[in-house]
């Protein structure tokens, strides 16, 4: 059995590092009943996605990750044209939010962030522009121009939130193995701290199952809620299941004999994040893209709430071998769901605004 102290700090939202320990550690059944009881006590029986597409505007890359399956320096790269016809097919089919994130492209300047951005809202001023990660950020904000500067910038060009990707594990031993010459940990929690002091909201990810520990997991997850009882900033949370084929790093570890992770371990680090975030981040976001759809019906059981978006084109993950498939509908949504035990609700980014089916909307 859990200790009752500890149990206690769980449902106050103050679990320590080594109560994270423990918990890791724990009996499945007991972590994960506590995760569910956490969830419930958070947002009770809804369970939400959003209507979006991913448009990932190129796989050319000067980024060095050793994770990266997507990165092409011959791929493609879209024109303002191709954006805009993707975004009119995604407004057809009800779509409220576009989420935007490509390759590092070593001509690509912060006009040429904001001319994406200014695009869109011209034609869509009512679409939500969920786009650019922390590096790419990075990545605009070369040449004297800062980071305040370039998201001011992209906040005024049509920039809503920003997806906490780029993150990996924020503990810089790892990243120096993993992504070298990629943005450290104090950087990325510096443009995240800097996005939601100017109002922009962002959500934050893990990228776990490789060469970490499960104590560098747990340092992500205090560093993660030690931004929110700063900023009150972070959306959601997002784990994120490193995905070991047809990259550097994955067929190392194939290489020795270390597969990576399994469903029991996905399951274990959902429940982590609910119970060491619990009053601090609402919602936990299961990856049916990564997961797999059944693993992720199996997460609303272990403190997951959410489970993303029907997505339309998702590439980076497929590229590294996910099998899930590129678009859910809205009607597989609600079913898988429904057969959760769970209500089904339609979302928008920020969790404002919810309709279940039927047309019923909560707030």
């Amino acid at each position: 059995m859990l200790p009752t102290d500890l149990l206690d700090r769980a449902r106050a939202g103050e679990c320590t590092t080594e109560d994270a320990i423990l918990l890791a550690n724990a009996p499945l059944p007991e972590l994960f009943r506590l995760a569910d009881e956490l969830r419930a006590e958070a947002v009770g029986d809804t369970v939400t996605y959003i209507l979006n597409r991913n448009i990932n505007f190129t796989s050319q890359c000067i980024g060095t990750c050793r994770f990266c399956a997507f990165r092409d320096p011959n791929g493609y790269r879209m024109e303002i044209s191709e954006i805009l016809e993707k975004v009119r097919e995604a407004v057809k089919t009800g779509a409220t939010e576009i989420c935007i994130q490509g390759g590092l492209l070593p001509d690509m300047r912060l006009d040429g962030y904001c001319e994406i951005l200014e695009s869109i809202k011209s034609e869509f001023p009512d679409i939500h522009l969920h786009s650019y990660s922390p590096m790419e950020i990075c990545h605009a904000s070369r040449d004297g121009v800062g980071v305040k500067d370039a998201l001011v910038a992209l906040k005024g060009a049509g920039l809503d939130t920003m997806p906490g990707t780029a993150a990996e594990i924020l503990v810089d031993r790892v990243r120096e193995r993993i992504c070298p010459g990629k943005l450290n940990t104090e950087e990325w929690a510096s443009v995240i701290r800097t996005a939601h002091k100017l109002g922009i909201r962002t959500t934050a990810t893990i990228m776990y199952g490789h060469i970490e520990t499960m104590q560098d997991r747990i340092e992500h997850l205090f560093l993660i809620r030690d931004i929110q009882k700063e900023t009150r900033g972070f959306t959601e949370f997002v784990p994120l299941p490193f995905m070991p084929y047809n990259n550097e790093l994955g067929s190392e570890m194939l290489g020795s004999g270390n597969y990576g992770i399994t469903g029991i371990d996905d399951l274990r680090m959902h429940a982590l994040a609910r119970i060491v975030l619990h009053t601090h981040i609402k919602n936990i976001q299961a990856s049916w893209v990564k997961l797999g759809t059944k693993l992720a019906q199996y997460a609303l059981h272990c403190g997951a709430n959410d489970l993303g978006g029907t997505l339309m084109e998702e590439k980076i993950s497929k590229s590294a071998g996910a099998t899930s498939g590129e678009y859910m509908s809205p009607a597989e949504f609600d079913w898988i769901i429904g057969k959760a035990g769970r209500v089904p609700a339609v979302r928008d980014t920020l969790y404002s605004h919810q309709q279940q089916p039927g047309g019923v909307t909560t707030r």
